[in-house]
């Protein structure tokens, strides 16, 4: 008797032990009929301490509090699913769920998105971030229609400036001569070629070595970039004319897209437009954090406060391209 009651007492535990790991299973149905819990994976290619990272995290916060836990986003930093284009390219099959990426490479998809990388192109940041968060920027991101790509909201990556090692830079004048790597572009040559500087295409793995050996004289980047890259230590003039801000881009996969209803959707989209104010409270933390490395490092930052000569160089850009992307700076500058 005493045998079959410990048998009893094993079966038991053991039933109990069953039922509490299916009871946690992501998901998995719950036996009082609440609803499902599906997981969705975000990839990241910054550091999981990095202001994209963190503004995924509150965005991933957000999406399970307005949905009742329904979604549970997973955020894979570093780089983990790959690099970004390869992120963008399983984004399209659906391999991906979510992704945070530069719009830079969205242009490929939206040719209407290259009006974010025309030079000097926001009045301020205020101006910037109340267009960007507003109505013409989800009509900007909306033009990624047919891509299999589905726009949520822009992210911070800050201003980029030009660096150089000859000389202090105050005026477009001080450029002339100057070999400045640039991405590998039209417009970024155009850009430069405008201020008067020499533009040199190169790969940004490379630029360390370029600078250091006078193959380039000269870079352009935000803070936070010129810092963790370390050219501050073989380029110590940094101009900060702030010329352009290619901001980030959160975005979800058309597959998931499609298999949420209405309710969901809306909740993703102001989970997004929400998560925007921490990461860039993050960025501007980092920002400040970088400025202040740099120059207890020994760097000579030259502030430029009137850009006015600075946008009269580079018009001919605005002559070239106004026909591509005119309604849009119209807009952007209301």
């Amino acid at each position: 008797m005493k045998k079959k009651a410990v048998t009893l007492v094993s079966v038991m535990i053991f039933v109990a032990i069953v039922l509490a790991a299916c009871g946690g299973s992501s998901g998995a149905g719950n036996s009082d009929g609440s609803t499902e819990t599906t997981t969705l994976r975000l990839a990241e290619n910054h550091p999981d301490d990095y202001p994209t990272a963190i503004g995924d995290k509150e965005f991933a916060r957000l999406v399970e509090e307005k949905t009742d836990g329904r979604y549970v986003i997973e955020v894979y930093a570093g780089g983990q699913l790959g690099e970004e284009s390869e992120v963008l390219e399983q984004a399209q099959l659906g391999t991906i769920d979510l992704a945070r990426v530069n719009s830079i490479p969205l242009a490929q998809f939206s040719q209407d998105i290259g009006v974010l990388s025309m030079p000097y192109l926001f009045e301020d940041e205020d101006k910037k971030w109340e267009k960007l968060n507003g109505e013409v920027g989800q009509d900007l991101l909306a033009t990624l229609d047919g891509s299999n790509l589905v726009g949520l909201a822009f992210y911070d990556s800050g201003e980029r400036s030009f660096y150089n090692t000859k000389r202090p830079v105050e005026n477009p004048e001080d450029m002339a001569g100057l070999k400045i790597r640039v991405q590998n572009s039209e417009l970024a040559i155009d850009i430069v070629e405008a201020l008067g500087a020499s533009a040199t295409p190169m790969e940004y793995g490379e630029v360390y070595s370029a600078l250091q050996t006078g193959v380039i004289d000269g870079a352009e980047n935000n803070f936070p970039s010129y810092y963790t890259s370390n050219h501050y230590n073989v380029s110590q003039y940094f101009t900060v004319n702030g010329y352009q801000g290619n901001p980030e881009v959160l975005l979800a996969s058309e597959s998931l897209w499609n298999d949420l209803s209405d309710e969901d959707k809306e909740a993703f989209r102001e989970a997004a437009l929400e998560s925007v104010e921490v990461q860039r409270e993050a960025w501007a933390e980092l920002t400040e954090e970088s400025r202040e490395a740099v120059l207890e490092a020994g760097s000579e930052l030259v502030e430029v406060d009137d850009i006015s000569e600075w946008r009269d160089a580079v018009q001919p850009v605005y002559d070239k391209y106004g026909d591509q992307f005119g309604d849009w700076i119209d807009r952007l500058a209301e």
